[in-house]
C-alpha cells in the first residue's frame, strides 16, 4: 500500500464515516453490520459493564398496532355505574354489556372490566395469569392536568396526536424531540455482547426497517415471514447476489473475500461479506431446526408470530441469549367502520396471542419470553359518525410466563367527558408513561438500573431508578 500521509488518512476516515453513516439498512435489504464501524467509547463501556449478566435466554416480542388503537373498546369497564359511562360516552359506538368477555381482574377491588368480544384467546390467558394490561399510558415528559394543559404550563410531547411524531416518540423514548435511535436499539447497544456470535443481530424485525430496534451501533435483522433470513435483497432470478443466497458461488466468494487496500471498497465488502455469512447461518439454523407442532393460522400476523417462534426455537445455534423482535400490524387508523374493522383485526391479534403462547409452552420458554404491544396513540371517546380521531392516553396488552397476570397496571380512567383528564372533547391526558413500560422491559431483559437513562433518558422524571423497585409491576424482574 502506497504511503500516506496523515493528512490524506484522515480525509479517508472522515469519508469512510460519512459513507457508514449514510448506508441505511433499507439500502442494503435484508441484512445487518457485522461490526460496528461507529467510535463510541461511553456505549462501548456501559457494553463491556453488562457482560456477566444472567445468561439464561430471554427474549422481547414488541406487536406495534400502527395507526392507533382504538383501545378503550378492547378494555372496557363493565361495573354497572362505570359501564354506564362508557355507554353514554361511546354512543353509537359501545358494545353490549352482554358481547363484553370476562375478566377476572385480581388489582381492581370495586371495579370489573370486560375484553372485546373478538379477542377469547387474550382472555383465556388473562384468566390463566399469564396476560396483563397497562391502562391510559402514553407519551408524557411530565405529569399533565387538564388546567395545565389548557394554560399551556407543561410541557407536551412534540407533535400531539399526529401519526409520524407520536409513532417516533413510542419507539424512540425521546417524546421532546425527533430522534432517529429506538430504546429497543439502545438496549441492544447494552447487551449485545451477551450473545455469543454478533454474525445476526440481537434485534430481529419481520416488518422492515423500524426506528424502535435502530440503535448507536446495532441494527435490525429483517427476515420474511415464511422464509426467514433471505439475504441481501430477497430471491429473484435476474438478482446478483443470489449467486450466493442460494448457492454458494466461488467466484463470489473470492470478490468478497479478496483484501481490498481501497477503504471503500473494504468497507463495503464487510458488510455484504457479514450479510452472506449472517444468512448461511439463519437459513442453516432452521433448516435444521425443529418441528414447532403448535398450529398457527393462515394470515400475516399468525405468519409472522411462527416465525419468530421458529426463530426463538433456535436461539442457540445462533448464539443468542437476548432478542428483541419486532411485527408492525398495521390498519388501525379507524375513522371510519371502527367496530367492524376491529371485530376483524383484534379476532387475529388474538388468535395470533394464543397460537404463539401455545408455542413458547411447547417450547418450554413460556417465562423466557414476554410479548408487548405498543400504539401510538389511542382514540377519542365520542363517536365522529362511525368511528373515532386521533388521542392521547391508551390502553395495552403484555403476556408471557414471567408476567405477573390477571392485573391491570396504572390508573384505567374515567370516560365521563367532563372527567380531569379528558381535554378537547374526549381526548384523555395519560396518567402512566411509556418509560415506566419499557424501563420495566428493559430491566427485565437485564439492563442494570444505573444504564437505564442510556435507554430512556427521561425514565428519572416517572420512576426513581435507585429504588430497587419495578417501575410498575407488572413482570417478574
Amino acid at each position: 500500500m502506497p504511503f500516506l500521509n496523515k493528512k490524506i488518512m484522515n480525509q479517508n476516515n472522515n469519508s469512510r464515516r460519512k459513507f457508514i453513516g449514510q448506508v441505511s439498512c433499507a439500502a442494503l435489504g435484508y441484512t445487518t453490520f457485522r461490526n460496528s464501524m461507529i467510535n463510541l467509547q461511553a456505549i462501548n463501556a456501559l457494553a463491556a459493564a453488562n457482560s456477566a449478566l444472567d445468561p439464561e435466554y430471554k427474549a422481547l416480542v414488541c406487536i406495534n398496532l400502527s395507526g392507533g388503537n382504538d383501545s378503550f373498546n378492547m378494555l372496557v369497564p363493565s361495573s354497572n355505574s362505570e359501564y354506564n359511562t362508557y355507554k353514554k360516552t361511546r354512543a353509537n359506538l359501545a358494545i353490549p354489556k352482554n358481547e363484553l368477555l370476562n375478566l377476572s381482574v385480581m388489582n381492581t377491588p370495586g371495579r370489573e372490566f370486560g375484553l372485546h368480544p373478538a379477542m377469547e384467546g387474550l382472555q383465556k390467558i388473562f384468566n390463566q395469569g399469564n396476560a396483563a394490561f397497562i391502562s391510559n399510558i402514553g407519551t408524557l415528559l411530565e405529569k399533565t392536568t387538564k388546567d395545565d394543559f389548557y394554560n399551556n404550563k407543561v410541557k407536551l410531547p412534540l407533535g400531539l396526536l399526529s401519526h409520524s411524531d407520536q409513532s417516533q416518540h413510542w419507539q424512540s423514548g425521546i417524546p421532546q424531540s425527533r430522534s432517529n435511535i429506538g430504546w429497543a436499539g439502545r438496549m441492544a447497544d447494552l447487551i449485545r455482547d451477551m450473545n455469543n456470535s454478533q454474525e445476526i443481530s440481537m434485534n430481529v424485525s419481520l416488518s422492515g426497517s423500524n426506528l424502535l430496534q435502530t440503535g448507536n451501533e446495532v441494527v435490525e435483522y429483517v427476515i420474511d415471514r415464511r422464509n426467514g433470513s433471505i439475504g441481501i435483497n430477497g430471491y429473484r432470478p435476474d438478482n446478483m447476489y443470489d449467486q450466493f443466497n442460494i448457492v454458494k458461488s466461488g467466484a463470489i466468494d473470492s470478490l468478497l473475500d479478496y483484501n481490498y487496500r481501497d477503504i471503500f471498497q473494504k468497507t463495503y465488502t464487510e458488510v455484504i461479506r457479514g450479510a452472506r455469512d449472517g444468512h448461511l447461518k439463519f437459513k442453516e439454523a432452521l433448516d435444521n431446526g425443529v418441528e414447532i407442532r403448535t398450529q398457527f393460522s393462515d394470515n400475516e400476523f399468525s405468519e409472522s408470530l411462527k416465525m419468530i417462534a421458529r426463530t426463538i426455537s433456535v436461539h442457540q445455534k445462533l448464539g443468542f441469549k437476548r432478542q428483541i423482535f419486532y411485527i408492525n400490524f398495521y390498519g388501525w387508523d379507524h375513522h371510519d367502520e371502527v367496530l367492524q374493522n376491529q371485530q376483524d383485526m383484534l379476532t387475529m391479534v388474538s388468535d395470533g396471542l394464543e397460537e404463539f403462547n401455545n408455542a413458547m409452552n411447547e417450547l418450554k420458554l413460556s417465562k423466557q419470553v414476554t410479548t408487548f404491544s405498543i400504539s401510538e396513540f389511542g382514540r377519542s371517546l365520542p363517536s365522529n359518525g362511525n368511528g373515532t380521531d386521533h388521542a392521547w392516553g391508551g390502553n395495552v396488552f403484555v403476556m408471557g410466563g414471567d408476567v405477573i397476570g390477571s392485573r391491570i397496571f396504572g390508573t384505567y380512567p374515567s370516560l365521563d367527558l367532563e372527567d380531569d383528564l379528558n381535554v378537547y372533547d374526549g381526548v384523555i391526558i395519560p396518567t402512566t408513561s411509556v418509560d415506566q413500560y419499557f424501563g420495566e422491559l428493559a430491566l427485565w431483559m437485564g439492563v442494570k438500573p444505573s444504564d437505564l437513562s442510556y435507554v430512556l433518558p427521561n425514565l428519572s422524571t416517572f420512576y426513581n431508578i435507585n429504588s430497587g423497585k419495578a417501575p410498575l409491576g407488572f413482570l417478574n424482574i
